[in-house]
């Protein structure tokens, strides 16, 4: 996914992170909505929300979970470690607990699924936030071609959600270092644990100019025969 570029350092990450908070918050007009994954990435984001808070780097705010499975694997990450303590964090598992809050039009925090903003309770939260330019969006993963985030995020000027329009005129924002994809360095230093090249390497996820840049990294670190396929080609093993 990452193979053409790096991630900032963590400390990099979450300067952007506050920053994108803060933007929003700190006026008190609007909300901030992050569309996450319901495991792993709600639970890292809660954790560096706490952090950030912790360090008094962003502004109290009403946290919202707004997803049953996130909830549920939170439960479960809290059996096995302890995250910080987050003041107002508030777990929704109904719907009707979910529509409460639609009504909410300033100051929170609204992480909810699915990352892609493709399916899930994520698309109701955009239809209120998103046609108001006091609110933020805030992308912390990877938005594949042809999802509903990949096009708020290449610059839409509208979107369409549950088959009606609605204009993006939200603040956006992207945090690709929150994202569990590992970045080009990362592959690399993989990659360079083998004891011996393997006869061929296929570079087969990604989108075509991330995997070719990848592909020629190995080549020219490794002089290993790699190549990255394009969609349907065929290959003899």
């Amino acid at each position: 996914t990452y193979g053409d570029r790096n991630h900032k350092s963590l400390v990099q990450t979450l300067d952007e992170f506050a920053f994108a908070l803060n933007d929003t918050l700190a006026s008190r007009r609007g909300n901030v909505v992050i569309p996450a994954f319901a495991v792993g990435r709600t639970q890292e984001i809660l954790y560096y929300l706490a952090e950030l808070r912790r360090q008094g780097r962003i502004p109290a705010a009403d946290v919202y979970v707004d997803s049953p499975m996130a909830t549920a694997a939170t439960r479960i990450t809290l059996r096995h470690a302890k995250l910080p303590d987050l003041e107002r964090v508030r777990f929704t598992e109904s719907l009707e607990e979910s529509m409460r809050i639609n009504r909410v039009r300033a100051g929170a925090i609204i992480i909810s699924a699915s990352g892609m903003c493709e399916g899930g309770r994520i698309r109701h939260h955009l239809r209120y936030n998103l046609p108001r330019p006091e609110c933020a969006i805030v992308f912390v993963g990877f938005q594949a071609a042809g999802t509903l985030g990949r096009r708020i995020v290449d610059g839409a000027k509208s979107v369409r959600i549950f088959r009606e329009a609605y204009p993006v005129r939200a603040k956006l924002f992207t945090i690709n270092g929150l994202s569990a994809h590992a970045d080009r360095d990362a592959l690399l230093g993989w990659i360079g644990q083998f004891r011996r090249p393997p006869r061929q390497c296929y570079v087969v996820h990604g989108e075509p100019l991330a995997a070719e840049a990848l592909k020629n990294a190995i080549v020219d670190s490794f002089g290993w025969h790699a190549a990255a396929p394009s969609n349907g080609e065929r290959a003899e093993l």
